[in-house]
């Protein structure tokens, strides 16, 4: 439920989208500077889903998705993270990514954590585990452990890991936004209504605070 005064985001988002973690960090330096409080939930959303359980060699899919000359779309794109990702302070080690994994628990872990209050950290830490640490966030063992970093019970998490009691209402979740029209990630939904797309300036995002913080004090308003 959304606090009273907050301004509601919804974050589409996936695990192993670079513009994912960059947008977000994005998103962190306008909800600082914003004079309107902010409360974000992370909303599932997988880019490739036909990846298998056990994830494919992280170079192979590139190579297939991008091509592998030197002036690839993909090698421009990764100088441009690179660069945009030391001016917000988190790091793309690209080269020591090993597996592609397919990220429907990772999804599941941020939803668990989401009913702790912790979903950003999760989701933080999923990044951190991904892009800078080059974990296979696919693998249960990563995963229980990343849970126990945030606070959750590492126990649970591993049971619930290996069945499939939720999985189906992720992907229900992820289709939905997939109706709405979601066909790229980051999508930032403010107040279900104004959305920004991609990994915009933290001054884009202010402007949308003032706009969004507007269609709240609106909808609270008696009749």
């Amino acid at each position: 439920m959304n606090r009273p005064g907050h301004i509601r985001v919804d974050i589409v988002s996936d695990i192993v989208c670079p513009w994912c973690w960059l947008g977000h960090e994005y998103f962190n330096r306008a909800a600082l500077q914003s004079r309107h409080p902010v409360k974000l939930r992370w909303r599932p959303y997988m880019l490739d889903p036909g990846v298998p359980r056990e994830g494919v060699p992280y170079r192979d899919y590139m190579k297939a998705k991008f091509g592998d000359a030197p002036t690839s779309r993909w090698k421009v794109v990764r100088r441009h993270l690179e660069t945009a990702a030391q001016d917000v302070g988190i790091t793309f080690n690209f080269d020591g990514i090993i597996t592609r994994p397919n990220t429907l628990n990772a999804h599941r872990l941020i939803r668990w954590a989401e009913g702790q209050g912790v979903a950003d950290s999760a989701a933080q830490s999923l990044f951190e585990a991904f892009f800078k640490d080059n974990h296979d966030i696919g693998d249960t063992a990563v995963l229980t452990d990343i849970a126990g970093h945030v606070g959750l019970d590492t126990n649970l998490v591993n049971e619930l890991l290996n069945r499939e009691s939720d999985e189906e209402a992720v992907l229900e979740e992820i289709d939905v936004f997939r109706r709405l029209g979601v066909s790229g990630v980051p999508t930032f939904i403010y107040e279900g209504q104004l959305a920004v797309n991609g990994a915009q300036s933290a001054e884009t995002h202010l402007e949308v605070m003032e706009k969004a913080a507007s269609l709240s004090k609106t909808q609270r308003e008696p009749a």
